[in-house]
């Protein structure tokens, strides 16, 4: 005789009437609940960040601060990483290409009977499958093009400034220090500043000497950008980060964060400048 043996309480059963009773629809068992509308938007903050300010000789004579704009520490890694891979996608040329069977040279004639001969079919010499035959998926010219904001770009760079100024330090200029182009006079100027020749440096001027670009040039861990040059790959490639105090001043007017007071200040001045031009001109009539 046969008996049944019921689970114990404790036991879960995935043919529970509760689980597929009618009243329990069969949808929310396979539907992710909606996530919550609450998502805040990118929040531009200000870091201020202290760097000593150097000598020629290498001595400190002051201290000055670098007041950029920085994306919310939330987003801040996804600003920079877009605007990194921006801008390795926008440096390729996209013109690597292959020819495909049907557009290499010969294989026109069929190099043997189908049959009689004992050997595997083939129609052509130039199947993929043979040495000078076409390549199957192979690359072709394409534009690797990716778009980017404008503000987000410039966003991402003022980010990855602030996190780099730890690194950083002001020189004074020295532009026309350098009466003659002298690699070794250059090798030991960095030495004076604390910087290993071997070790990656970014240099960031408003102005760079012809002198001072001849005497770097053969330095192959130096880089010497300019406002036009200024790139986000140099920034986070760099160990060291030099400003003289023209660029400094150049990247807190450019990449600064403007108070809210003064815009509303400036767009005040042009709306009250815009009614007194309007009240001085005067109707047709009565000119």
């Amino acid at each position: 005789m046969s008996t049944f043996i019921s689970p114990p309480p404790s036991s879960i059963s995935f043919l529970s009437s509760s689980i597929f009773s009618s009243k329990t629809p069969s949808s929310s068992l396979f539907t992710k609940p909606p996530k919550p509308h609450n998502l805040k938007p990118t929040q531009i903050l200000s870091q201020l960040s202290t760097l000593p300010i150097l000598s020629f000789d290498g001595t400190k004579v002051g201290e000055t601060t670098l007041n950029l704009k920085s994306a919310n520490p939330d987003t801040a890694r996804a600003v920079v990483h877009r605007g990194i891979t921006t801008d390795l996608n926008n440096k390729r040329r996209g013109t690597a290409s292959t020819l495909t069977r049907a557009e290499v040279r010969g294989g026109g004639k069929k190099p043997f009977p189908q049959k009689k001969l004992g050997r595997a079919r083939r129609g052509s010499q130039r199947t993929p499958l043979r040495p000078g035959g076409g390549v199957v998926f192979g690359p072709k010219p394409r534009d690797w093009t990716v778009k980017i904001n404008k503000k987000e770009k410039r966003l991402a760079i003022s980010t990855a400034l602030s996190s780099a100024a730890v690194n950083g330090i002001v020189v004074e200029e020295f532009g026309d220090k350098f009466e003659k182009p002298k690699t070794r006079e250059f090798v030991e100027l960095l030495k004076r500043w604390g910087i290993d020749p071997k070790e990656k440096s970014m240099f960031f001027m408003t102005e760079v000497e012809d002198n001072v670009v001849l005497s770097s040039r053969n330095i192959g861990t130096l880089k010497m950008l300019t406002p036009r040059t200024l790139n986000l790959f140099d920034i986070l490639n760099a160990d060291k980060l030099v400003f003289t105090k023209g660029g400094l001043e150049y990247l807190n007017e450019a990449y600064g964060l403007v108070d809210e007071e003064d815009e509303d200040e400036e767009e005040f001045e042009e709306e009250t400048e815009g009614t007194e031009a309007e009240e001085t001109v005067l109707p047709p009539g009565d000119a």
